[in-house]
């Protein structure tokens, strides 16, 4: 037995050395690392996001984004000056040029008392530009609206390469004390989470059920969260190993492209994909247990919105991981099926036309499910059931 122990450990040694080197070769192709994919901002950590209060976490983010001005802008070459490039001064996407910086945390408060807060978490390599529009509806309906900037995100891509997922739990517990300060606790309390927000607001919620310090939520809104993840995601990792000698330092990175988009990453390092598998991997084993020893029955209504076919998301995770454990809570599920008015022929797999059969477990079911065949015609109801608080 020791012998094919030696046997099997050289063999998956020849294996990972294999694989590195080839990722190493591989990662010299392509477009070159540019400023914004070496510098990285200075950015609060878990243990300094769990002692500061909102002002602070302010302060510090216009610290990071001065620096990007300062290491990446203003060092531009000529090469990189181009109105194509978002960190380039005299683009037209540069952040300066807009009314308002979405790549920043802000917060949009009501005309009057407030009826409630809600804090908004939006998703990997993205600011929180991406959930702008349900939060200024909240604010219309009389709510605080609380939208951080996850830490990581909204100034250079490099910056993903440093995060560590427990600055997101931190950030995350840092927007529901603003929002209470606010709103006050005599108000109810949303989340609202896109892709690995959501998996970040799932996570706080499971922490609130065990750590009465925590706030709990009234109701959790989800949009495509990150609940499941793929077996090659568990490895993620390894591929950027070979980044640790300076000469393949394109193997800490996915993606390398261009950024012309003014509020989200298009360069991926591989640091963001490990530390978003780890959250979603920490939530899944967190809704396990909390369905072993029953205090998921604690568990707020949770409205998700997710496409049936989805190559980023599992939508099978968010069925089977999360909606088969809730409790009879008034929780829901709206899925975006196929437009069925138009034939699509050999464009779309022939399981797609099954999918939803195949989601869905035998009735009757802990939650309400709502399938959206048509966008065009559903939009409007749907979307105002995101943000009408009230309705369930």
């Amino acid at each position: 037995m020791w012998t094919w122990l030696k046997r099997a450990g050289l063999v998956l040694g020849v294996v990972l050395a294999t694989v590195l080197v080839v990722r190493a070769v591989d990662s010299q192709r392509g477009a070159p690392l540019e400023p914004w994919h070496r510098f990285v901002p200075d950015e609060l950590d878990a243990r300094q996001l769990a002692n500061t209060d909102w002002e602070g976490y302010l302060a510090a983010e216009a610290k990071a984004f001065a620096q990007v001005r300062d290491q990446v802008t203003a060092k531009l070459g000529p090469a990189a000056r181009v109105p194509s490039n978002r960190y380039f001064d005299g683009s037209p996407i540069y952040r300066g040029r807009f009314a308002q910086d979405w790549n920043r945390s802000y917060v949009l408060v009501p005309d009057g008392a407030p009826r409630g807060a809600a804090v908004f978490l939006h998703g990997l390599t993205d600011s929180p530009y991406s959930l702008r529009h349900i939060a200024r509806r909240y604010r219309e309906l009389g709510w605080v609206a609380v939208a951080i900037r996850l830490p990581g995100h909204g100034t250079v891509p490099a910056a993903l390469a440093e995060v560590q997922w427990e600055d997101w739990r931190e950030a995350t517990r840092l927007a529901v004390r603003e929002a209470r300060r606010l709103a006050g606790d005599d108000v109810p309390l949303h989340l609202v989470g896109f892709s690995n927000g959501g998996a970040l607001a799932m996570k706080y919620v499971l922490d609130a059920l065990e750590d009465p310090a925590l706030r709990r939520p009234d109701r959790v809104v989800l949009i495509a969260p990150m609940i499941g993840i793929t077996s090659l995601a568990r490895f993620a990792g390894i591929i950027g190993w070979p980044a640790v000698v300076p000469r393949f330092a394109k193997a800490a990175w996915l993606d390398v492209v261009p950024e012309f988009n003014p509020f989200k990453y298009n360069s991926f390092p591989v640091n963001g994909a490990r530390q978003s598998s780890l959250v979603a991997r920490t939530l899944q084993r967190q809704i396990d247990a909390a369905a072993r020893n029953g205090r998921i029955a604690g568990l707020p209504p949770v409205l998700t919105f997710q496409s049936v076919v989805d190559f980023t998301v599992s939508t099978r995770a968010i069925v089977h991981a999360l909606y088969d454990k809730v409790p009879a809570n008034g929780s829901e599920l709206v899925l975006f099926d196929i437009n069925r008015q138009v034939q699509f022929g050999p464009l779309v797999r022939s399981g797609v036309e099954t999918a939803i059969a195949r989601l869905l477990p035998e009735g009757p079911r802990p939650f309400r499910t709502t399938v959206v065949t048509n966008a065009g015609a559903e939009r409007a109801d749907v979307v105002e059931r995101v943000v009408e608080p009230g309705q369930t």
